[in-house]
C-alpha cells in the first residue's frame, strides 16, 4: 500500500512538472531564451524518464531523475540570482540567456501585467536599425519577479520530487530483496518446466463373465498367467489318462460278454 501511494504521489508530481515546463518553454521561445529553452528541453526527457521508471518499477530510471533534478535546483537557483542581479550577475546581459546571438529580453517583459508599450521615435543613435526602440511602463508586475516565480516553482517541485524518488528506489529495492528472499528466480534459479508422458493410462470395463473367469489378483503372476511348461504337462496327463481308460475297457468288455452268453445257456 505504502508503495502505490509512494509511486501515485511521484507520477503526480512529474505530471505537474511536465505541465509547468511545458508552459515556461512555450514562453522561453516566444522570447528567444536559447538557454533556458535547452535546459527545458533536457528536463522534459528527464521527467518522461522518471514517469516511466515510476510506472514500470525502473529504479535506475528513477534514480537518474533524482540526480538531475539536483542539477535542475541548482539551474533555477542561478536563474533567480540572474534575474535578481545578485553579486555581478546583470539581467541585461545577452550571453548567458541567448548566447548572444540576439538581443531580445524575457517575454513577459512587454508582455507582463499591465505593461503598456510605447515606441521612441527617433530612436537613439547607438540602436540597431532592425531593432524598435521601445519604453515600458505601467507593469503591475516587472518581468524579473514573472522569471523568479517560475523558477521558484520549479525549485518546490523538484525538491518533493527528490524526495519522493529516494523514497521510491528505497521501496522498490525493499520489495526485491523480499522476493529473492522467499524465493524469487534470482536467488535459486530458475527450473524449466519437467518434462511429462504422454502416455494417459485409460479406464477398462469387464463383464461379469470376464470377471469371474479371472483369477483373483493376491494368487500372483503364475497363477493369471501359466507358464508353456505347465501347459505341456497338463495336455500330457490327459493324453496318458485317455489312453489308460481305453486299455482297460478293451480288456473288461470281453469278461463282460462270456459272463453274459453263460448266464443265458444256463
Amino acid at each position: 500500500m505504502g508503495c502505490c501511494s509512494g509511486r501515485c504521489t511521484l507520477a503526480f508530481i512529474c505530471g505537474v512538472q511536465l505541465v509547468t515546463i511545458l508552459e515556461r518553454q512555450i514562453f522561453d521561445f516566444l522570447g528567444y531564451q536559447w538557454a533556458p529553452i535547452l535546459t527545458n528541453f533536457v528536463h522534459i526527457l528527464t521527467v518522461i524518464l522518471g514517469l516511466f521508471g515510476t510506472v514500470q518499477f525502473r529504479p535506475r530510471y528513477v534514480t537518474g531523475y533524482a540526480v538531475w533534478l539536483v542539477l535542475w535546483v541548482t539551474w533555477n537557483v542561478f536563474i533567480i540570482c540572474f534575474y535578481l542581479e545578485v553579486g555581478d550577475l546583470s539581467k541585461d546581459t545577452d550571453l548567458i540567456m541567448t548566447f548572444n546571438i540576439s538581443m531580445h529580453r524575457s517575454w513577459w517583459m512587454e508582455n507582463g501585467p499591465g505593461c503598456r508599450v510605447t515606441p521612441v521615435t527617433p530612436p537613439p543613435s547607438w540602436a540597431p536599425e532592425d531593432h524598435r526602440y521601445i519604453s515600458i511602463s505601467g507593469c503591475l508586475l516587472e518581468y524579473q519577479y514573472v522569471e523568479v516565480a517560475h523558477s521558484s516553482l520549479q525549485i518546490i517541485l523538484a525538491l518533493a520530487g527528490f524526495i519522493y524518488a529516494c523514497y521510491v528506489v528505497k521501496l522498490i529495492s525493499e520489495e526485491e530483496d523480499s522476493f529473492d528472499f522467499i524465493g524469487g528466480f534470482d536467488s535459486y534459479g530458475y527450473q524449466g518446466p519437467q518434462k511429462t508422458s504422454h502416455l494417459q493410462l485409460q479406464p477398462m470395463y469387464m463383464s461379469n463373465r470376464e470377471k469371474a473367469a479371472r483369477p483373483p489378483a493376491h494368487l500372483g503372476e503364475d497363477a493369471r498367467a501359466p507358464s508353456g511348461g505347465s501347459v505341456r504337462f497338463h495336455a500330457l496327463g490327459g493324453w496318458m489318462t485317455v489312453t489308460l481308460f481305453l486299455t482297460m475297457a478293451a480288456k473288461i468288455t470281453p469278461i463282460i460278454i462270456e459272463l453274459t452268453a453263460g448266464d443265458q445257456g444256463t
